[in-house]
């Protein structure tokens, strides 16, 4: 059997991060995505996918991306149920994201939020400081030559 999931769209609002009670990271997400047609009014629509990422790769999703960013998908569609508090069961299917990427890199003169204590930058100008002059990404935003082996992952 095959169930396989690629999406590409843009997330409706910042992902919301939470852990169980074992301590496993969960991060949910809606992420809007286009339909490749029009409809009568000459209007594309979009599709609000709800999605769940687990683990580390939900802390790292969370970490990288927010509203509104452009975003890729690779998982698989789960339907699951639960019993709420009036007793009715309600059936959720969502897609449950193995891997992600980032479609598009951050605006101009935006500062990471770990540069600045957790909180984004109100000045674009802003610049960290060179501590480390063997630091590779150093150079001012100028492109680096990195081979595939010198990556961790």
């Amino acid at each position: 059997m095959i169930n396989r999931t690629v999406l590409v769209g843009r997330l409706t609002r910042d992902p919301e991060l939470k852990y169980t009670n074992s301590g496993r990271a969960v991060a949910s997400f809606n992420v809007a995505v286009n339909r490749q047609f029009t409809n009568s009014q000459g209007e594309r629509e979009a599709d609000f996918i709800n999605c769940v990422i687990w683990n580390k790769t939900a802390e790292n999703f969370c970490n990288f991306t927010r509203k509104g960013s452009l975003i890729g998908i690779d998982g698989r569609i789960q339907t699951r149920s639960y019993e709420n508090t009036e007793g009715t069961r309600i059936y959720v299917t969502e897609v449950v994201a193995d891997r992600f990427s980032l479609l598009e890199s951050k605006p101009k003169g935006e500062a990471s939020a770990d540069e600045h204590g957790g909180q984004p930058s109100q000045n674009n100008n802003y610049q960290k400081p060179n501590s480390n002059p063997n630091d590779p990404f150093a150079n001012g935003g100028q492109s680096i030559d990195i081979n595939d082996d010198d990556l961790p992952f």
